[in-house]
């Protein structure tokens, strides 16, 4: 089975991700660390039940992967955008073969934190992207647990794509989360917070 984790926001730079992210929510995520595996870095906001936001952008003072980033980094563009949500597994392997299309497996590591996740070689993820990406996380440690408390709580997450009856159908024998809704669209995410300012969107 699978469960949610945390949500993505693509930036062309970290601070502006971040001051987006603060003027939408009223909070402004606090400094992550880098990934040298993807050249890339991140700053992270804590929500209630267990989940967190991360903004992630290309670190400009990383050298080049060699390889196509995660979270289609390498063709992001404009404003910052609500862009992947992730999802964690207690057996990658598993999931891998009965969601085929998302990728291999990567070993990550930031700081304490090890994790392996599941990473199109091409950095997209099928459903042009509105798949959910797939984590196990190796060991205890877990970002939520040490960010600091905001109040904010994920109201709902909304998956919108021209083919999402075959994305929920491909999604719901693994995903039980009332809070995760698909929607016939154009291609995009939307998010619905409460937070201590009223209801706020990100997408």
């Amino acid at each position: 089975m699978l469960e949610l984790d945390h949500l993505a926001i693509a930036a062309t730079t970290l601070e502006e991700g971040c001051d987006w992210v603060a003027q939408r929510l009223g909070t402004a995520p606090i400094r992550g660390g880098r990934h040298a595996f993807f050249g890339t870095h991140n700053c992270l906001l804590g929500l209630e039940n267990g989940l967190y936001l991360e903004v992630i952008a290309i670190d400009p003072d990383a050298p080049p992967p060699g390889r196509p980033r995660w979270f289609d980094l390498d063709r992001m563009a404009g404003p910052p955008r609500l862009s992947n949500w992730i999802c964690r597994t207690e057996d990658l392997e598993a999931t891998q073969a009965a969601l085929p299309g998302i990728g291999p497996q990567v070993a990550l590591e930031r700081g304490d934190l090890r994790w392996r996740m599941a990473v199109p070689e091409n950095g997209q993820l099928p459903f042009d992207g509105c798949h959910a990406a797939v984590i196990q996380w190796d060991g205890d440690l877990h970002p939520a647990a040490a960010l600091p408390a905001t109040g904010i709580t994920l109201r709902r997450l909304i998956v919108t794509h021209p083919d999402a009856q075959a994305l929920e159908a491909r999604m719901a024998p693994r995903l039980i989360d009332r809070r995760v809704v698909f929607e016939t669209g154009a291609i995009g995410l939307r998010a619905e917070f409460d937070t201590p300012g009223g209801c706020k969107f990100l997408g």
